[in-house]
């Protein structure tokens, strides 16, 4: 298998962990201590239940965070805003990004993945000395989605944190925001049709499973289609992400989650360039 980290880090002179990127004002760190945790829990909790309403549970809406039983075993990345401070005088949590690795998983008792998708070939890899990340709570605050840097700070960030760990598959759920697929038809079916998972293959678990094959091929205009994903996904599949076999409808967040799997060797030579990794066709 070819990965990522075979010709070396992707610069030598990033920041020292557990910052992963900086810029003046910014930066993205992986969180070391409870409390910088429950700051990414907070960030979650204003995004998905205070802005996109979805339902929390009584002990959610007491703390205002959002948590479950997997986030001991992730690292959380934070986004952090260094030029506000809040009433303590630490530099705010703008967003976040949760990422469990194999080992991870293994002690949390699996993927939170596998509550909605079948992964049982992409665990199998891991056998064959895969690496996997799950990506997931993606998350920033409102007012700072119109700075394309934070996001593309948190990829960045991502990407040295695959380095470090020598990742070669990066996957897990990504969302639509609503639980009426026909709404999404147009851009599911393009995900369907134009981006399926090739070799190895995971589909929605059978009792959540909605078939995403809305619209023919023929119908769909890539563009249009491309558009209208949520940014997310849509940074997702550019950069050379596949899709898995069906959608899911999650009730609890109001989404409709799609699998996301990504080969780290097949990222796209741009994105490769963009991200200062060794571009394998020329290896």
């Amino acid at each position: 298998m070819v990965s990522v980290h075979d010709s070396g880090p992707i610069d030598e002179h990033r920041p020292v962990w557990p910052v992963l990127v900086a810029t003046d004002n910014f930066e993205i760190r992986v969180a070391e201590t409870q409390a910088e945790v429950e700051a990414a829990q907070r960030v979650r909790y204003r995004v998905f239940y205070e802005e996109l309403h979805a339902v929390p549970t009584p002990a959610m809406e007491a703390d205002r965070r959002d948590f479950d039983k997997y986030d001991p075993y992730c690292d959380h990345l934070l986004a952090i805003d260094r030029s506000v401070v809040d009433d303590n005088g630490q530099p705010i949590v703008i967003g976040c990004y949760r990422v469990m690795r194999n080992e991870g998983a293994l002690r949390a008792g699996g993927f939170y993945t596998s509550g909605e998708f079948d992964i049982t070939a992409l665990l199998a890899s891991v056998q064959k000395g895969a690496r996997l990340l799950e990506l997931g709570r993606s998350c920033v605050l409102k007012e700072y989605r119109t700075k394309p840097m934070v996001m593309q700070m948190l990829w960045r960030a991502i990407i040295a944190y695959v380095v470090r760990y020598r990742i070669d598959v990066l996957f897990g759920c990504a969302s639509f925001e609503g639980t009426d697929p026909r709404a999404v038809a147009m851009p599911l079916s393009y995900l369907h049709h134009f981006h399926p998972m090739r070799g190895v293959k995971a589909s929605a678990l059978p009792r959540l499973y909605v078939d995403m094959n809305f619209m023919p091929k023929d119908r769909i205009d890539p563009r249009a289609a491309l558009h209208a994903l949520p940014a997310l996904i849509k940074g997702y599949v550019r950069a050379g992400a596949q899709i898995g076999d069906g959608a899911v409808i999650d009730h609890q967040f109001s989404t409709t989650d799609v699998l996301i799997y990504f080969p780290m060797a097949e990222m796209s030579p741009r994105y490769r360039a963009r991200f200062g990794l060794p571009d394998l066709t020329k290896a």
